[in-house]
């Protein structure tokens, strides 16, 4: 791929991936309401339990998505053979981990940066989303508490 191509589909992927982002974590913000008002106030550690595990259960299933389809267009362009070493890749560059044993050539290296910008954008959304769905969560527990 050129340099503009790997720009066009690297911020193409990176849109796609954050729109997926708010879109599960808007369906997360709605099964947390649920659950609020199914279980009225979140006073007891098993209900503040349910609560966080809802939310990183979404969460988690929002990046794993991510890196799914980093790895496909991996796969799809080309960039890497086989299906292990492009989710590998995906893992280690969507974390910023980036061990470096597997290198993308001069064709997609472009391209495959655009997933560590997707997992450093990815993680500070769904971090900010966790702290104030917490603080909200927190704020009416401890209101609850001053009133007894």
């Amino acid at each position: 791929m050129t340099m503009l191509q790997q720009l066009f589909w690297g911020s193409g992927f990176l849109c796609l991936c954050l729109v997926i982002e708010t879109v599960v974590l808007v369906f997360c913000a709605d099964a947390l309401r649920r659950y609020a008002k199914r279980f009225g106030l979140l006073t007891t550690p098993m209900r503040r339990g349910g609560f966080l595990l809802i939310a990183i259960g979404y969460i988690l299933f929002c990046h794993t998505l991510q890196v799914w389809i980093w790895a496909a267009s991996f796969v799809w362009m080309g960039a890497i053979g086989d299906w292990n070493t492009a989710a590998y890749f995906s893992i280690v560059t969507y974390t910023t981990l980036g061990y470096g044993d597997i290198v993308l050539g001069n064709a997609s290296r472009i391209f495959g940066a655009f997933v560590s910008i997707n997992g450093l954008l990815g993680f500070g959304i769904s971090t900010a989303f966790l702290v104030g769905s917490m603080s909200d969560f927190f704020k009416s527990s401890k209101d609850v508490e001053q009133r007894r």
